[in-house]
């Protein structure tokens, strides 16, 4: 049997055509351009892009206000909480205000150490005070490990102390080439040197500097070195804007338009 003849017919699914907009969905999939005038052009042929951009923006400029805010009153009221649990114990029941106030009072205990350690430090002035600090010294310096304990740690207290202080030690900011050729170091410059090492002149040098090359982890600890006053690269900014430098991680760097000069 003859199948039946079947007329031609025209498909009904005809050539493909364009969707309207697929032009503008081709220009908003397309990578963001780089130069100024097309960025331009990429803004306002795609303002769902641009909208993100001052969103991202916005956002990013909050985080960058509202981030080292918070973070530096996290760590303040934590230390005061901190300082107050370790002290308030400390202090005798009538002069403690959270024994017949109905709240808590934040920073008593810190308020009662910064007190504490000015009058020891005004006793400590004077000649009884003198005595009995040294006679303490003198009584851990011969009690096995805890010297070395107590040693060490006086030795970071100092470190720290004259840095921070009027009558800082570092003088000025450098820089060598450590620890390779090529590679330089941000150190701190103490003075020049002198006794028995300016006297040996090693490597035939006798103009030597004494730096410190504190150390990126634990700033504190660092490297003693005696370079050539030849061989420093001083630079204009403060051992404040060193140290920021240095516990950063080199994130946070002073002004870039401050000038070197090398003497």
């Amino acid at each position: 049997m003859t199948p039946p003849s079947m007329s031609p017919k025209t498909s009904s699914v005809g050539p493909a055509t364009e969707a309207p907009g697929r032009a503008d969905d081709t220009v908003a999939l397309s990578p963001r351009p780089a130069t100024e005038g097309q960025r331009k052009a990429w803004a306002e042929a795609n303002p769902r892009g641009r909208m993100g951009a001052r969103l991202r923006t916005a956002f990013l400029t909050g985080l960058l206000i509202v981030g080292p805010v918070t973070i530096t009153l996290y760590i303040v009221w934590g230390l005061i909480h901190w300082i107050d649990a370790w002290i308030k114990p400390l202090l005798p029941t009538a002069y403690n205000p959270d024994t017949y106030l109905p709240f808590p009072l934040p920073g008593l205990g810190l308020v009662t150490a910064i007190v504490g350690l000015t009058v020891i430090g005004a006793l400590a002035a004077n000649l009884l005070g003198r005595t009995l600090v040294s006679s303490g010294e003198v009584m851990l310096s011969r009690t096995p490990i805890v010297r070395n304990v107590y040693g060490a740690i006086k030795q970071i207290f100092e470190s720290v102390i004259q840095t921070a202080g009027p009558d800082q030690k570092f003088q000025k900011v450098g820089l060598i080439e450590f620890p390779s050729k090529g590679l330089w170091s941000l150190v701190l410059i103490t003075g020049e040197a002198s006794g028995e090492i300016s006297e040996a002149q090693p490597g035939g040098e006798s103009d030597l500097l004494t730096v410190f090359m504190p150390t990126g982890v634990v700033p504190p600890t660092g490297f003693i070195c005696f370079v050539p006053r030849r061989s420093v690269t001083y630079l204009k900014m403060t051992v404040e804007e060193a140290a920021k430098v240095i516990l950063s991680g080199g994130i946070v760097v002073p002004d870039a338009d401050a000038k070197v000069v090398r003497t």
